[in-house]
């Protein structure tokens, strides 16, 4: 299975824009701060990834407040073909109220 569901802010995102096909992509940077527990260890866990809202949600995500802070849920996929790289599919994002990212 590949599931990702975290709590992160738009910190960057580009305009929507279009596939050859007409298919509408964004594309994003969100960033992750949490504090976890590894092995009865509390660890601050940071991360920014590189994102991706394509079809109907992508008119929804362009629209959300950058800097605001969403739960996402999707799954990770090379960038390219031949990249190493990975990017997160946005499947669905919802607003967090309470969030100490």
């Amino acid at each position: 299975m590949n599931q990702l569901q975290f709590i992160a802010l738009i910190a960057e995102r580009d305009a929507i824009r279009y596939t050859p096909a007409g298919m509408p992509i964004v594309n994003a940077v969100l960033q992750h701060r949490s504090q976890q527990v590894e092995a009865g260890i509390a660890r601050l866990t940071e991360f920014e990834v590189s994102a991706i809202a394509a079809g109907e949600i992508s008119s929804r995500f362009s629209q959300a407040p950058l800097g605001g802070a969403y739960q996402f849920t999707g799954f990770l996929n090379k960038k390219s073909r031949n990249s190493k790289s990975l990017v997160f599919h946005i499947i669905d994002f919802s607003a967090v109220r309470d969030s100490s990212i």
